[in-house]
């Protein structure tokens, strides 16, 4: 009998930044910096990428449960997140399209257990097959065109038009709009909000009931329900990333970031 590649040993200890345990072929990974609230930054980046690839090559995994730590699923960014260099911006790139496309080449069925505020984080947890939240989450995108006047190209572009509709989605990203967590319920963009201390144990229920079925019936579901999600992020996640960082580089808003760097403002 041939031996699997990737086994749950291979990554369960691999990541400052995820964590993983494993029953039943129930796989719960879980975000967290410094085993507090998530924040995005270059370590996490980089992490996200090798770990949905670990986790789908091992076909142990049954039902992949993803979630937080604390009172937000992501609400901020890290300070390793540094990408002043070319070198840096083609990293940033290759990951930014690799985390968006390998969370959907994951072939387990994938519950998101969203366990607070996400406004900073690719919206990966968004293209899980059932999707929960805290009733204290809430949902935006002021990181990219309100904030920094970018554009919203790392996936958020596709994630929010599939998930709102092209007129909703494009007012969304370019309002910074924030969009609660009843409100979320009510537009379709989860499935369930419940109190954060019965969030992961609704989302255990779920994966209980799901793991009823055949590995391969669980597995063949995820690919037929999520195939046209990764046709539009093979086709649309590399132009947005690129205008992103173009326009970052370009626009007046780097220029005056880069002018800020050179001239601190007096405290």
């Amino acid at each position: 009998m041939a031996v699997p590649l990737v086994t749950l040993d291979h990554y369960q200890n691999k990541y400052e930044t995820i964590r993983f345990e494993r029953r039943d072929g129930i796989l719960q990974m879980t975000l967290h910096t410094n085993n507090g609230p998530y924040h995005m930054g270059g370590v996490q980046h980089s992490e996200l990428v090798d770990a949905f690839v670990n986790i789908a090559g091992d076909h142990a995994n049954r039902i992949v449960i993803l979630t937080g730590t604390g009172d937000a699923f992501c609400d901020g960014f890290d300070p390793t997140f540094e990408h002043d260099t070319g070198e840096e911006l083609a990293r940033i790139h290759y990951e930014g399209r690799r985390i968006m496309q390998t969370v959907l080449d994951v072939e387990a069925p994938m519950i998101a257990a969203i366990n607070g505020r996400m406004t900073s984080a690719p919206p990966f947890a968004l293209t899980c097959d059932i999707t929960l939240c805290s009733d204290n989450a809430a949902f935006s995108d002021r990181v990219h065109f309100t904030q920094h006047g970018t554009v919203p190209g790392d996936g958020v572009q596709v994630v929010w038009q599939y998930l709102l509709g092209p007129n909703r989605g494009r007012y969304f990203l370019l309002t910074g709009e924030e969009i609660s967590a009843q409100e979320a319920l009510r537009l379709n963009v989860v499935n369930e909000v419940l109190p954060r201390d019965k969030l992961l144990a609704r989302a255990w229920e779920l994966a209980e009931q799901l793991n009823t079925r055949s590995a391969t019936t669980l597995r063949y579901a995820r690919l037929v329900l999520n195939q046209q999600y990764r046709k539009h992020m093979l086709e649309e996640v590399a132009l947005g990333y690129g205008m992103q960082w173009l326009s970052m580089k370009t626009g007046p808003s780097a220029q005056q970031l880069a002018a800020e760097k050179q001239h601190p403002r007096d405290a």
